[in-house]
């Protein structure tokens, strides 16, 4: 398994996005300083942990990366498709709300904040431009992933079999299983490529996020995809699930930024 341990910090590591000219992580939730429910590297400050303890969570892991506080930029996650092109850090200015980012800044590290739903890490090595997508349920249904590769495309001349893209730790389809109003909204937006991304068992109707985002990229022309196979719901120990701890829990982090 690629994780790798950066003193009480670990962190897993996509072998595709190993480049000399990137520097990418997505910390567990091991080390930090915040308590339970949301112990300990908890990078979400919406969750009812001390706004203090996040800032120095989030200091934690970028200073394990070697990465300035003062590099970030982040958004305000709202389960869309909408995509924001980081030319600069975000600084002091309000977060928008977005669901994926994309740069080419090596002065800007992107980080975005995730608890079940499918982390995307996008690297396109010969543009050298990199992106993060957060894709949920309704993430996946809106196709952020789709929005993302046009994204990167569209703004820096990216050809997609030329993109390297993780899918990193989220919840599996054996612990998602998902109401009728999912079910709908997902075959509404997939059509006649729905099915194989639902199955179906005592009683439930489970969705796979992982299939269902890989579907999305190679219909964008993506070659290349890693798939962490790593459950959040299997493993609270090590990862923020919120389905597995009923809401009650913290946000891992997953940071991604161009070395310069």
């Amino acid at each position: 398994m690629p994780m790798q341990d950066f003193g009480e910090l670990r962190a897993f590591r996509f072998e595709s996005l190993s480049s000399p000219g990137l520097v990418h992580a997505i910390f567990s939730r091991r080390g930090g300083v915040s308590p339970a429910p949301w112990s300990g590297l908890n990078v979400g400050a919406m969750v009812g942990d001390d706004p203090a303890r996040v800032r120095h969570n989030r200091r934690l892991a970028l200073q394990a990366l070697g990465r300035a506080p003062e590099s970030v930029y982040d958004v305000w996650q709202v389960h869309s498709a909408e995509i924001i092109f980081a030319v600069a850090p975000r600084g002091e200015a309000p977060p928008l709300q977005a669901d994926g980012i994309l740069t080419d800044r090596p002065e800007v590290t992107l980080m975005m904040r995730f608890a079940d739903c499918v982390p995307l890490l996008m690297h396109d090595p010969m543009r050298q431009a990199v992106g993060i997508v957060h894709a949920g349920w309704l993430g996946t249904v809106r196709q952020a992933a789709r929005a993302a590769v046009r994204g990167m495309r569209d703004r820096f001349g990216t050809n997609p079999p030329d993109l390297r893209v993780g899918i990193g730790p989220s919840i599996a389809a054996h612990h998602y299983p998902v109401g009728p109003e999912v079910v709908e909204a997902f075959r509404r937006s997939f059509g006649a490529t729905a099915e194989p991304h639902l199955s179906s068992g005592d009683g439930e109707t489970r969705l796979d996020l992982w299939s269902a985002n890989a579907a999305l990229l190679r219909d964008e022309g993506v070659e290349h995809i890693e798939v962490s196979h790593l459950c959040t719901a299997c493993d609270t120990a090590e990862w923020f699930s919120h389905r597995a701890e009923s809401g009650r829990t913290g946000r891992f982090g997953a940071l991604m930024a161009l070395a310069g």
